[in-house]
């Protein structure tokens, strides 16, 4: 069964467990708030979804993923306004991680600023060996990557590297960020949507009970102390244990038989 739903800077589109979300704001996907109101919004329908198993975020836009907040905007706006713009974008982004879906970000274009910040919030990140340049180049502008871009960054690529990308403000090539490992992915650039869910149509046809725990133990625990994130990654499993696909799982490991997950 699958659904559409059209906003005026996003498109949903959900069928077999995956939910699309197409960003078409304009050339360059430059947003506003309006559009952060609408992802928002996206998310949340989303999170309570229980059929949606993986969220691909994507543009609808040939060159660009995006290249962050809309500059005109952010100049026209007051210091306070600016600050809960960004707050509210932090916030929208962390409903990512907290959420039992696995997000994969499919970076087709450029992919700057509040663009990469989106991209680091979701927990992979596939990229076209074409699809342009990459990076955080706030400090041009005379100020930081303030939705999340500081924090997100040094836990994906080190403290000392995102200090670097971020005071510098350099962008790198996709084979680049590959080699830091700031993206997971890098496919040929025709490839780049396909092969991008073919992956989520794995994920979401497999143990999808399990996966969604996985990354809640990994999301979560990474900002505990080690022995806390143990014990919390023990209830996971004591969960799981009891899951009608834990026992699916077993019985056709013995039987030899495909298994038959039922996400719960």
């Amino acid at each position: 069964m699958s659904a559409v739903t059209e906003t005026k800077n996003l498109t949903v589109k959900k069928e077999n467990g995956i939910a699309e979300i197409h960003i078409h704001v304009n050339k360059t996907n430059a947003y506003d708030l309006e559009y952060y109101k609408e992802l928002n919004a996206a998310i949340d329908d989303i999170r309570f979804d229980s059929d949606i198993k993986v969220v691909v975020l994507m543009s609808d836009m040939p060159k660009f993923f995006s290249a962050g907040a809309n500059i005109n905007f952010l100049k026209a706006a007051d210091p306070r306004f600016k600050t809960q713009f960004c707050l509210f974008c932090n916030e929208t982004l962390d409903k990512i991680a907290r959420s039992p879906q696995i997000y994969i970000a499919c970076l087709e274009g450029h992919t700057v600023g509040g663009g990469l910040e989106m991209a680091l919030a979701c927990d992979l990140r596939f990229m076209g060996d074409q699809a342009g340049k990459i990076g955080l180049p706030e400090v041009t502008l005379g100020v930081l990557a303030g939705t999340g871009g500081t924090q997100r960054l040094a836990r994906q690529v080190g403290h000392s590297k995102a200090l670097d990308l971020n005071i510098t403000g350099e962008t790198l090539t996709p084979q680049e960020a590959l080699a830091i490992k700031l993206v997971d992915r890098v496919f040929p650039q025709e490839e780049t949507r396909a092969r991008t869910l073919e992956y989520a149509r794995k994920i979401a046809s497999s143990a999808s009970y399990a996966i969604s725990n996985i990354k809640l133990s990994i999301m979560n625990g990474k900002e505990m102390p080690l022995n806390a994130a143990i014990r919390y990654e023990g209830e996971l499993q004591n969960l799981l244990f009891r899951s009608a696909d834990a026992q699916e799982g077993l019985s056709s490991f013995i039987e030899k038989r495909q298994p038959e997950w039922a996400g719960k």
